[in-house]
């Protein structure tokens, strides 16, 4: 494995990535040089991508500050720290559009044998940190609904599901083969996640901003909003979201970047010894 650290090149010319490493405490990257790395010309896209990067080691519950330290480049500006693990995040957060970044998300998926296992696709990063956005937003959005007047919350999360779907959550979770016990929502790819997430945040700002109150009522709106965001999937993709297939079960692949976590900080340790 130590030999393989080494051969990593963005351009045969430069540095290797290893060779960017730092060595104060831990060993680290600046977001700065990935950001020469990468290909990138301004930072904000590579902070952008380290926000995410937090965004998803916080849904894992992996500690944020052994992972990302903020600081300053030479001119005075935000940088980070980045642990491997951290790299790794911000990489797969990365435009793979651009071909230095696709050529290093393919270098840290086969460099760890817990990648290879579990965390095949840089959609894996992005369906952690959305599945948690949803949680977080059905939370505000249950919120409003009970204080707008929802006596039975099932029957309206039921009726934003149909509106989307043409079909009740039950049956959804039968077409899905979604676990008796379990979310659908654990089992809907980066697409379809973000797609509910839409239509849960588009639900409540039309209730706020028309000031609906009723069970009924609101029913109604969950239902249209629905409805309108299948249209749009309809008039953008032609796929319906029933036909998107069901992805790998979100705990498998929580699981999977944990041990990948501790993959890399094993990496580091032994090349310490």
């Amino acid at each position: 494995m130590a030999g393989e650290l080494e051969v990593f090149h963005f351009e045969d010319d430069k540095p290797s990535f290893e060779q960017f490493g730092h060595d104060n405490g831990f060993r680290y990257w600046l977001a700065s040089d990935l950001m020469r790395m990468l290909d990138y010309t301004t930072m904000q896209p590579i902070l952008n991508a380290v926000n995410k990067a937090m965004s998803a080691c916080g849904q894992l519950n992996i500690s944020i500050p052994e992972n990302f330290s903020e600081t300053t480049t030479a001119t005075g500006g935000k940088d980070w720290k980045l642990s491997r693990f951290a790299c790794y995040l911000t990489v797969m957060n990365g435009d793979p559009k651009k071909p230095k970044v696709a050529a290093a998300q393919a270098y840290f998926i086969s460099m760890a044998e817990a990648f290879r296992q579990y965390v095949q696709e840089a959609e894996h990063v992005d369906r952690v940190v959305i599945r948690g956005d949803v949680s977080e937003r059905e939370k505000a959005l249950s919120g409003t609904a009970f204080a707008r007047g929802v006596t039975n919350y099932a029957f309206f999360q039921n009726a934003g599901y149909r509106g989307m779907y043409n079909l009740d959550l039950n049956q959804i979770k039968r077409l899905k083969h979604v676990p008796n016990g379990r979310s659908v929502l654990d089992f809907m790819s980066k697409t379809e996640l973000a797609a509910n997430l839409f239509r849960i945040t588009q639900t409540e700002e039309k209730i706020r901003n028309e000031d609906i109150t009723g069970q009924k009522p609101l029913e109604r709106t969950a239902e249209s909003v629905g409805k309108e965001v299948r249209a749009t999937m309809a008039r953008i993709s032609g796929v319906a979201p029933e036909r998107l297939a069901p992805a790998q079960d979100i705990q498998e692949v929580r699981a999977g970047l944990r041990k990948a976590g501790k993959e890399f900080a094993r990496i580091d340790k032994k090349k310490k010894k």
